[in-house]
């Protein structure tokens, strides 16, 4: 009786099967259910292409014209881009984005965290403590700056009334730089809390228990569990946080608009605040669109980089 050989398909370098192996070795069915799931995907697609790329791509070629938005613009080249270098008002705002950027996602991390860790053990009346803290994100960032403002009016707000009641003095919130900086990244921060600690906290929720009874069983203390198994264990979802943060962060304009409007002399404007005085106040909106592009290309570069740290993990594991 002659040997039966099971055809094997042709291997590549990586072990995987060849392009052609991969197509005869499909089973039945595939090409319908890849069919299936790019009609289900095609919505998205059309949305991501009309209101994303197209917009992109028009942009692009407005940050190449002298353009006030009415009428043909006149072809510039990349003058706009190269005014930038030479535009103090726009390092000026770019130096206040990278600073807000530097304040805003440590602290609403840092915050998220200890929220996170707190509210995964034992804490009393913990529903209503996590509703608190996700509050904010059930607001757009317009209320939430109008909420900042009652906090925060040097003139009517509750915190200079508060000052006042205990005998100290008013704060120039809107006059003075710092106190202006201070109001939107407070706001911001009390903003971003608790969306960190709702992503902390999914994944302090995967960490499994048998990790910290053998933590225990070697002696470690509280911290000492904290610092050597939930700190390393954490470290995914804190790198995913902190492209996310940088991101938005970046990308911030309505808090910033609503609070100081960039004032006072420009201390607070950033980024899109300076793009937006730039194309629909002064009506540069080449300009303007040039200012935009940069900052596509700052969410880009972070973008492109969680890309490829979550490519670098899948290998590892």
């Amino acid at each position: 009786m002659a040997d039966t050989a099971v055809a094997r398909p042709r291997l590549s370098r990586q072990g995987r099967p060849e392009r052609g192996e991969r197509l005869r070795t499909r089973r039945p069915g595939a090409r319908r259910e890849a069919l299936a799931a790019y009609g289900f995907l095609a919505p998205n697609y059309l949305l991501l292409l009309v209101f994303v790329l197209v917009p992109l791509v028009g942009a692009f070629f407005v940050s190449l014209q002298r353009t006030d938005g009415f009428g043909d613009g006149t072809f510039a080249g990349l003058d706009n881009y190269a005014r930038l270098v030479g535009d103090p008002l726009f390092w000026r705002a770019l130096g206040n984005t990278v600073l807000f950027t530097l304040l805003v996602t440590p602290l609403s991390m840092l915050l998220g965290l200890v929220a996170a860790t707190l509210l995964n053990t034992a804490l009393p009346a913990r529903p209503l403590w996590r509703s608190l803290l996700i509050l904010p994100m059930a607001v757009s960032g317009v209320a939430t700056a109008l909420i900042g403002v009652l906090v925060f009016d040097q003139n009517s707000g509750i915190l200079n009334r508060i000052l006042t009641a205990v005998g100290l003095s008013p704060v120039t919130w809107q006059s003075d730089p710092v106190p202006a900086f201070a109001t939107i990244v407070l706001a911001t921060v009390w903003w971003r809390t608790g969306f960190n600690m709702l992503i902390y906290l999914a994944g302090l929720q995967g960490i499994g228990p048998d990790l910290y009874e053998a933590a225990t069983l070697d002696g470690a203390n509280r911290w000492q569990r904290f610092r050597n198994v939930t700190i390393p264990l954490l470290g995914p979802t804190s790198f995913f946080l902190v492209v996310l943060n940088v991101i938005f962060s970046f990308q911030v304009f309505d808090i910033v608009f609503v609070l100081t409007g960039g004032g006072p002399g420009g201390a607070t404007s950033v980024l899109v605040t300076y793009a937006y005085e730039t194309g629909f106040v002064t009506r540069d909106q080449g300009y303007a669109a040039a200012i935009g592009m940069v900052l596509f290309l700052f969410a880009l570069v972070f973008a492109a980089a969680q890309y490829r740290a979550s490519r670098t993990k899948d290998v590892v594991e």
